[in-house]
């Protein structure tokens, strides 16, 4: 087996990794990318280091040095977007991104010279799109996904605009984070070096709040006000470019402006869309037969292929096609409408709302139970140690669906967490 012949420190971090929701599928390809990212001393220390966002105190305990040591540790860590280096509750605290959406990226989203990106580009290629199971693991397990797409707001009148609520909005997204950084696309930039890219903006990956704000301050990101993203973001409509994001209601950290050709997601989504492999918008596209000229637009821009011609079965005219949407494989993002000339596509809503977690600590519980890492996300962190950190576990349990907090209670096997889950349904 690979890690055989792996320096010990980088299977050590491999298995902190995979304590993740997300995890990332042990590999020869995976060993050589955290090779080219941390030096074995780094990634014996990164694997000690909790899941949770901690301080350099903590740090400095789990590492045994001292904190101006440990400090300095985490700082060059940070200054290459290993770690995340963030303020929370007025103190200084760290945090270690999963390697999607997290460090992965980050490595690629600013050209640098302390790495060979190409090699790094051609090595992600391997691990992310030709070997394909940490892609699948990462997309497919669970119901719960780790993004979504945002709808395609210009296509909406005044009237039905209304029916958009704010988080579905990546107008809204942008107006109220606190800080706002806009980097390299990864996506677009790591095919560039495979010969794949296309010549959609590379300059337009946004990311919000705390994660621009370490980003922006190593230089990551470059800061940018309201206007210039909101300019940004009219940018990529201009370019039929799908908003794909963080998957959450509150504090979003993240949205990738996607073409169907570069960017993971959407090849993954395209590739597996019967799995539903990313949480679509709450809307569809209706298309207005009588209209529709079958003039292929629609087709070209799809990014999951979810729209075909088919026969208008009109009599006078046999060879008459008319276009039609695949609602099983639809994303809802509402690019179609944008680009039909004859103005005969528009968004309904769906029958059924799709349900966006309602911030991170939210998706990432749930991501864990039905991933059955629950245990990992709460023992790896010591939080039974902590009343606060259990209450705050505890609180998104007991928020779920009943199927969800047994799932919960039969990962912990807690007679506490039981009896709580009881009470709560009683």
């Amino acid at each position: 087996m690979a890690h055989h012949t792996i320096k010990s420190g980088y299977v050590q971090l491999a298995d902190r990794l995979n304590r993740f929701p997300q995890g990332a599928h042990p590999s020869k390809l995976l060993y050589k990318i955290l090779e080219m990212l941390f030096s074995e001393k780094e990634a014996r220390l990164v694997s000690l280091l909790p899941l949770r966002p901690f301080s350099a105190e903590k740090a400095a305990h789990v590492w045994k040095m001292g904190r101006i040591r440990a400090r300095k540790i985490l700082d060059e860590l940070s200054s290459r977007a290993i770690l995340m280096d963030m303020e929370e509750n007025g103190r200084q605290v760290y945090c270690l991104p999963p390697p999607m959406a997290g460090f992965f990226e980050f490595s690629l989203m600013r050209i640098r010279g302390d790495i060979d990106q190409k090699l790094l580009s051609e090595l992600y290629y391997q691990y992310l799109n030709v070997e394909e199971d940490f892609i699948k693991n990462l997309f497919l397990t669970g119901e719960t996904k780790l993004g979504r797409v945002f709808v395609h707001e210009p296509v909406f009148s005044s009237e039905n605009a209304l029916q958009i609520f704010d988080y579905e909005r990546a107008t809204e997204v942008i107006k109220t984070a606190s800080h706002i950084g806009i980097s390299t696309c990864y996506c677009r930039h790591k095919m560039s070096h495979v010969g794949r890219d296309c010549d959609a903006p590379k300059e337009i990956c946004m990311t919000f709040n705390s994660v621009a704000s370490s980003l922006v301050k190593y230089d990551y990101a470059r800061r940018v006000e309201v206007s210039e993203c909101l300019e940004l973001l009219e940018t990529a409509y201009s370019h039929n470019l799908v908003q794909f994001g963080d998957n959450v209601r509150e504090d979003v950290n993240f949205i990738c402006n996607c073409c169907g050709c570069c960017c993971d997601a959407m090849i993954t989504a395209r590739k597996f869309a019967i799995l539903q492999p990313v949480h679509t918008t709450n809307f569809i596209p209706k298309i207005q037969d009588e209209t529709c000229t079958g003039c292929r637009k629609c087709i070209t821009v799809c990014p999951v292929e979810a729209m075909s011609l088919v026969s208008a079965n009109d009599p006078h005219h046999p060879k008459k096609k008319k276009a039609r949407v695949n609602e099983k494989t639809c994303l809802g993002c509402g690019v179609c409408a944008r680009v039909c000339p004859e103005d005969c596509i528009s968004l309904q809503s769906r029958a059924r709302r799709v349900i966006t977690p309602l911030n991170t600590a939210h998706r990432v519980v749930v991501m864990a139970i039905e991933r059955g890492k629950l245990q990992d996300l709460i023992f790896d962190n010591q939080v039974l140690k902590s009343h606060r950190a259990m209450a705050a576990v505890l609180g998104v349990i007991l928020k779920l669906p009943p199927i969800k907090q047994a799932m919960a209670s039969q990962q912990m096997k807690s007679i506490y967490l039981e009896a709580m889950v009881i009470r709560l349904n009683l």
